[in-house]
């Protein structure tokens, strides 16, 4: 049996018309008329029946569905781990991050951990923390790194790192050494307040806020890095974990302004497991070398 014909059933099941198979799977019509002929005789069974320019599924034609897609399957699996064999893979690890983990160390990270063990194929899936259970309890993925809590009784929650949160502001462009102290209140006051960049403390830290400046002004953005880049360009100030702008501090493209009226929270980064076996355990171990 030829796998082409099993493809292009699987195209014509989906369309019931040769026309549009032979479109999608960039092959003359004529040539999928003969796939379909040649599949059917192997298996002794009509596909589809023929009605005049139409085709429709016949009930052996429905039933063959699954049974095409996991024969396909299985060779597409074979063939990857062939492929990860002549690499020299014995193992894979399929990971689920968020991306504010993805775009901060974690780069740095994974090349250390493929340096230190070429046996263990990486698979990165960048998620909303909010999909990272449900793609770990599904078997989707081997290991969920999350900067959110979870509570599932399938699915182990474990703590890795605290990040400090601080006030970061645009650059004023003044000198470091000669520059007054940055004020804190009068920024809040002066400036919009980016939020909601982070899953787990703003709500807490804008009740503190508002206790303190009923008058702040707020705006919210979903994403770290688009924080990042509104307040270099000078939008508005935010609260944001000092790891994931670390080089913009470094580089004094941002700044850090001290905050003493404010008990600040931290952000914390978890480990997200079904199972641990022997890879997950290497990778976290690995991990704990690093600060996230």
């Amino acid at each position: 049996m030829d796998l082409k014909w099993l493809h292009t059933f699987i195209a014509a099941a989906k369309h019931e018309n040769f026309r549009k198979t032979a479109e999608e799977l960039f092959i003359s019509q004529p040539t999928v008329t003969v796939h379909i002929k040649l599949l059917e005789e192997e298996i002794g069974s009509a596909l589809f029946e023929r009605e005049g320019r139409k085709i429709i599924l016949t009930e052996a034609g429905r039933k063959f569905i699954p049974i095409a897609r996991t024969m396909i399957g299985v060779y597409e699996e074979g063939k990857a781990e062939m492929d990860r064999f002549r690499q020299g893979y014995t193992q894979k690890l399929t990971l689920a991050m968020s991306p504010l983990i993805a775009e901060s160390i974690m780069p740095y990270v994974l090349k250390k951990f493929m340096l230190a063990y070429p046996n263990i194929e990486i698979s990165v899936q960048v998620l909303d923390s909010i999909k990272i259970p449900e793609a770990v309890v599904s078997g989707e993925v081997d290991l969920g790194l999350s900067r959110s809590e979870i509570k599932n009784a399938e699915l182990t929650c474990r703590p890795l790192y605290e990040d400090p949160v601080i006030l970061v502001v645009p650059h004023d462009g003044r000198d470091s050494e000669t520059a007054p102290p940055l004020d804190a209140e009068e920024l809040l006051m002066n400036h919009y307040l980016i939020t909601h960049n982070h899953p787990e403390y703003w709500d807490g830290l804008l009740r503190s806020l508002r206790l303190k400046i009923p008058t702040i002004k707020t705006m919210a953005v979903s994403q770290v890095h688009v924080t990042r880049r509104f307040i270099i360009e000078g939008l508005g100030i935010s609260f944001l974990p000092s790891s994931t702008v670390r080089r913009e501090l470094l580089e004094g493209r941002l700044l850090e302004a001290p905050c003493p009226f404010l008990h600040l929270p931290v952000a914390k980064t978890y480990a997200i497991l079904k199972y641990e076996s022997e890879k997950e355990t290497q990778f976290l171990q690995f991990l704990s070398q690093f600060r996230l």
